[in-house]
């Protein structure tokens, strides 16, 4: 019986453009548009400008370039700076299972290994699928969050084949690469616990920094600790506590569905178990003629327990200090949507943060869990809002799958729209244009280093 580390090696170096079906290559193009998007979108964040200044301290001679600034760094550091610049504003794609997460945050390390290796379009395709296959696949057979774990820690081994596909790896390379990239690197789920700081938004990124760095190892030779999942000490033992992972059988394999379809793209820039709630608390709110805060007496919330867990378990989400705090809050982004009717990247700077009657109306917000939510998901991500006013009256709204979800997903001018919402203070309309048509032609692309430069600014 193959390992897992075999058995991901083997899909990760199989795999050809030839085998995918025209609706995967159109949803790997969709998903890179989305994350450049939101790359850019996440461009003048502190911590992006921290990760640039350190990218800028190194030259390599396998030079990678940085979205926005055109700057040329070490492979790693590459990643590394577009990562965070991913997934600062946290409104790149999500994918619910028994463990979550944003297997879009692994296109920075595909984005590099491509680059290094002069790979076209095609090859960059190939990769960012199974990257998200591989991401999914490890989310669909168990949840490490209730361990004690980060899900990046499924990214790290997502980057890890990506990576190596992009650079064109063979089956024994891609598998050292996994051992290399495994063993050290276990994320810590205290990344997202209590008040959440700068690190929410880099943990992926440094996640496919040392993908990145345990391929170029595995590229040079170097071996890893085997078998890195099932040994005595192994990923197994340690982070699943004896529960040994089952994969499914991956997409395109005896005309397996692909993963990247039921991905979801989001609409607004929140943690994803948010987005039914920031969608259903829109649509009571469009039900209450001349509405006024001040006359909202209670918001009552009901959802599945995992989104409680996450966006209102513990009393920061009531009391939201950092921006990583706020998109991370349910009752914060409910709140924001009552009162202004929108929600943008723009409402979790300190001005609304430390709004007295906003926060105010935080404080009424009550989040209970719905057994029915529970037991639909992670099909649906059911949630249902009700504003009660001082007066008595009564207004609600159910959401099952938000604007943006796999089963109600955005059309193609909408991913546009809100690439376009992204760009639009770093690049020209005309750079913005040329950009988007060169992603809606990936596969035409025959070196990604041509469609870095179309990102500077």
């Amino acid at each position: 019986m193959p390992t897992i580390a075999e058995q991901l090696s083997a899909y990760a170096t199989s795999l050809h453009y030839r085998d995918l079906p025209p609706e995967a290559v159109h949803h790997a193009k969709r998903m890179m548009i989305d994350t450049i998007g939101c790359a850019l979108g996440g461009y003048t964040s502190e911590p992006s400008k921290i990760a640039r200044d350190l990218a800028s301290t190194v030259t390599s001679t396998q030079p990678c370039t940085v979205i926005g600034s055109g700057l040329a760094t070490s492979p790693d550091l590459a990643t590394f700076a577009n990562g965070v610049m991913i997934r600062y504003l946290d409104y790149n794609d999500g994918y619910t299972s028994k463990e979550s997460g944003h297997p879009s945050d692994s296109i920075a390390a595909v984005l590099a290994a491509a680059e290094m290796a002069h790979a076209g379009g095609r090859r960059a395709i190939v990769a960012t699928i199974v990257a998200y296959e591989t991401f999914c696949r490890l989310g669909d057979a168990a949840t490490i969050r209730y361990l004690g774990w980060d899900h990046v820690t499924n990214g790290c081994i997502g980057s890890i084949v990506g990576a190596t596909r992009a650079l064109g790896l063979g089956p024994e390379q891609t598998h050292q690469a996994l051992n290399l990239g495994i063993a050290p690197n276990i994320a810590l789920g205290q990344t997202r616990a209590g008040v959440l700081s700068h690190w929410k938004g880099c943990a992926y990124a440094n996640a496919s920094r040392n993908a990145v760095f345990a391929v170029m190892l595995a590229q040079r030779g170097l071996t890893g600790p085997t078998p890195v999942f099932e040994g005595e000490h192994g990923f197994f033992a340690a982070v699943t506590r004896g529960e040994a992972y089952e994969l499914e059988p991956f997409g395109g394999v005896n005309g397996q569905p692909f993963k990247i379809a039921e991905c979801s793209i989001k609409r607004f820039p929140l943690g994803q178990y948010s987005q039914t709630i920031a969608q259903a608390a829109l649509e009571v709110r469009n039900q209450i003629p001349n509405i006024n805060v001040n006359d909202i007496a209670q918001v009552k919330v009901r959802t599945l327990q995992k989104a409680i867990d996450i966006m209102a378990g513990d009393d920061e989400k009531w009391h939201p200090k950092t921006r990583e705090t706020a998109d991370h809050s349910m009752p914060y982004a409910t709140a924001v949507i009552l009162k202004y009717g929108t929600l943008t990247q723009h409402h979790f700077d300190d001005e609304y943060i430390h709004d007295r009657e906003l926060l105010d109306l935080v404080q009424r917000v009550k989040v209970e869990v719905s057994e029915e939510a529970n037991r639909r998901a992670p099909e649906a991500m059911l949630c249902d809002v009700e504003v009660v006013t001082r007066a008595g009256r009564r207004y609600t709204s159910e959401v099952a799958y938000h604007k943006g979800h796999h089963k109600n997903p955005l059309t193609d001018a909408e991913v546009e729209d809100k690439f376009r919402s992204l760009a639009k203070d770093l690049l020209t309309p005309a750079q913005t244009e040329a950009l988007l048509q060169r992603l809606w032609h990936l596969d035409e692309v025959t070196d990604v280093r041509e469609l870095m430069g179309l990102m500077r600014i």
